[in-house]
């Protein structure tokens, strides 16, 4: 069992910037793959990035380059940093964690958090 609780999200203005964070509890967190995923009201779940077990990371092409994905195993915590944020990127957050399947899809990852609103003002 995995419990995932994310924390950080608001309101923001395009172009501002915010920071995420997901806590784990249960299964030891530094085994863990952890990904972020975002949905928009009426969109299917997108997936944004992971952060494997081992500190690499992937992103979507729509964030790359603005969205940093880190984790500190010592806190039991992954982060999401978003950057240069457009309104586009409005929706609920949520993290979840992977054991093993398709990364970008998902019906892949085996718990999930509640989720965190983040609004983005034009």
């Amino acid at each position: 069992q995995v419990q995932l609780v994310e924390s950080g999200g608001g309101l923001v203005q395009a172009g501002g910037s915010l920071r995420l964070s997901c806590v784990a509890s249960g299964r030891p967190f530094s085994s863990n793959n952890m990904g972020w995923f975002r949905q928009a009201p009426g969109k299917e779940r997108e997936f944004v990035g992971i952060c494997w077990s081992g500190g690499s990371t992937y992103y979507s092409d729509s964030v790359k380059g603005r969205f940093t994905i880190s984790r500190d195993n010592a806190k039991n915590t992954m982060y999401l940093q978003m950057n240069s944020l457009k309104p586009e990127d409005t929706a609920v957050y949520y993290c979840a964690a992977l054991f093993s399947g398709v990364v970008f899809q998902a019906k892949s990852y085996n718990y999930w958090g509640q989720g965190t609103q983040v609004t983005v003002s034009s």
